[in-house]
């Protein structure tokens, strides 16, 4: 039992666990997963990249979207859904999401997840970008993502489930057959077990959350480094849509030279009325969409870059002193209190804002039951594609999809188990080979690819940017290959040369999609063509890894996805 395809340079396993489920991340769609497949009787153990409450969820500040209030429906749900995803939704995916996503909200409520109530019992609803109804459910106020994150932490914990925290995820381990029979981690820092290591399980579920950390500036934090998406490259799998970044329109400037997560000022702020302006104080989105400043999110990111274009300015601003000091100490104190600690009050000044990289639309791609094209292998969340989102995600649809899909992903592996039984196998240990076959890249390559993301594939790109980033990216991937090559020498396996490995992976796949889609659609805005064109581009781009990590990339016939088939990879050499 080997890790099939390209492998991550590292050391070989010095200790092991078993399992029947290993879900990778600790966020709503990992959490929501283990706890339902151990509910299942499956021996579930669950790998973080941090602490259990570090992922990307603690930091949604918004709140989880579902059809819960008076007269609205999932129907309506669904028609907002698909006019954001301006497209390219997949409308099963989609369906299933808004049907089955009122019931997930009322079980993780059950599962200790307080919400804000309205003054007469209810849920607090609030309208976000998008919405045509108050469907957004929130908790301490604009603490939404840290609450539910708490909920699920504590329900892991009272279960007593197997948890390794502080593990970076490796490479998928898998079976003669091609299908999925663990993962290889590295466990940062002390206790039970440290350095490399291995999980033996027959069904892993990567949770694993976005790739923000591709670009300078993001709203996600320094872990988000595609790890999940770069695995499943590596393994054989196919990822779709990575050329639909979603840039949030309104994340708090730090100036021009600001790098790593930056502090995002929720779209529940427009949500409650808060206004767009530009330096003169002019509402320049109204008129430019019939929602004005709750547009969806790439219209306004857009509207703002326009602006600021037209003005040379580095950002714009977000107007709320109107809400007077006790709304925002009541509905947004964690927001308030991050533009303080930037030296800016908005209970008295507006707040300079700029789009930055938020959230992964693609990743992954999956059916309606989380599986991949790698036999037992799921993935779920940011790091997965389902068809939900489309070119554009709707305001708080993602912790709605991590929460439903992780639910539909517990019950398919709980069914295979009854069905067949799923049996752990111990694999004998590898050898670590002395020269890899792959080069790792140096730690410092990471904040190379962060400026070239940033410079030729941000929220405005076009043929020019985009040639000039795929040859940077491949100067990197060469200069590498060819060190390796000539001198048999490549940087030290190591938390920060595979997480910059990753990024490249990641990188040069967004790159490759993002160059081939030559139109305007959702949070893809191509300059040298303006317009959307349906006739050619419907359809989704799906990339593959080659065994020499060259990208296989093809379109779907149509804007649905084609099923999963099983795809093991078929007696390929060991790789890096």
């Amino acid at each position: 039992m080997t890790s099939t395809g390209i492998r991550l340079h590292a050391p070989a396993p010095g200790w092991s666990i078993d399992a029947d489920v290993v879900v990778v991340g600790s966020g709503v769609a990992g959490l929501t997963a283990a706890l339902r497949c151990e509910a299942a009787g499956l021996h579930t153990v669950v790998v973080t990249k941090a602490r259990l409450d570090d992922g990307s969820t603690r930091w949604a500040q918004g709140g989880i979207a579902a059809a819960l209030g008076e007269g609205d429906s999932p129907e309506q749900h669904l028609d907002d859904t698909l006019v954001a995803g301006a497209g390219l939704c997949d409308e099963q995916a989609v369906r299933i999401l808004v049907t089955e996503g009122p019931d997930a909200v009322r079980r993780l409520i059950e599962t200790g997840a307080q919400f804000d109530e309205s003054d007469e019992g209810g849920l607090a609803l609030t309208r976000e970008g998008g919405h045509h109804r108050r469907r957004i459910a929130h908790a301490g106020g604009d603490a939404t993502g840290a609450e539910i994150s708490r909920a699920l932490v504590e329900a892991v914990r009272a279960r007593g489930m197997r948890t390794v925290e502080n593990a970076l995820v490796l490479d998928l381990l898998t079976d003669a057959d091609g299908r999925t029979a663990g993962v290889t981690l590295h466990v940062m820092g002390e206790g039970q077990h440290d350095g490399v290591g291995a999980v033996h399980a027959p069904a892993v579920v990567l949770a694993t959350g976005g790739m923000g950390q591709v670009f300078s500036a993001t709203t996600n934090p320094s872990v988000s480094t595609g790890d999940g998406v770069a695995l499943a490259l590596r393994a054989g799998a196919e990822v779709s849509d990575l050329e639909f970044v979603q840039f949030h329109p309104t994340v708090l400037f730090l100036g021009p030279e600001a790098e790593g997560q930056q502090p995002l000022v929720s779209e529940a702020v427009r949500g409650e009325g808060a206004h767009l302006v530009d330096a003169d104080g002019v509402r320049f989105m109204v008129g430019q969409h019939e929602l004005g400043e709750l547009a969806p999110r790439d219209i306004v990111a857009k509207g703002i870059m326009r602006r600021m274009q037209e003005q040379g300015a580095e950002h714009m601003f977000l107007d709320a002193r109107h809400f007077g000091a006790e709304m925002w100490e009541h509905r947004f104190p964690t927001i308030l209190a991050a533009c303080r600690a930037h030296g800016i009050d908005p209970v008295h000044e507006p707040i300079p804002v700029a789009p930055a990289a938020h959230y992964a639309s693609g990743g992954v791609r999956t059916d309606p039951h989380g599986r991949t094209t790698v036999p037992g292998l799921y993935a779920c969340g940011e790091v997965a594609c389902t068809g939900v989102h489309g070119a554009n995600r709707l305001a708080s649809n993602s912790l709605l999809e991590g929460l439903v899909y992780a639910e539909r992903i517990a019950a398919d592996i709980a069914a295979a188990h009854a069905d067949s039984g799923l049996r752990a196998s111990v694999p004998e240990p590898a050898p670590c080979p002395e020269v890899p076959a792959h080069p790792l890249q140096p730690a410092e390559a990471r904040f190379t690819i962060q400026r070239i993301m940033s410079e030729g594939a941000g929220v405005l790109r076009s043929a020019d940017s985009l040639t000039k980033a795929a040859d940077r990216l491949q100067q990197l991937h060469s200069e590498a290959r060819d060190a390796l090559t000539e001198n048999g020498k490549t940087a030290e396996p190591g938390v920060d040369t595979w997480e910059a490995t990753n990024l490249l992976c990641v990188a040069r796949v967004l790159v490759a999609a993002a160059r081939l889609r030559e139109e305007t659609r959702g949070c893809h805005w191509r300059e040298d063509h303006a317009d959307r064109d349906d006739t050619a581009w419907r359809r989704h781009i799906v990339v593959r890894l080659n065994p020499d990590r060259s990208l296989a990339v093809r379109t779907t016939d149509t804007a649905d996805f084609p099923p999963t088939r099983p795809n093991p990879p078929a007696h390929r050499p060991q790789e890096q």
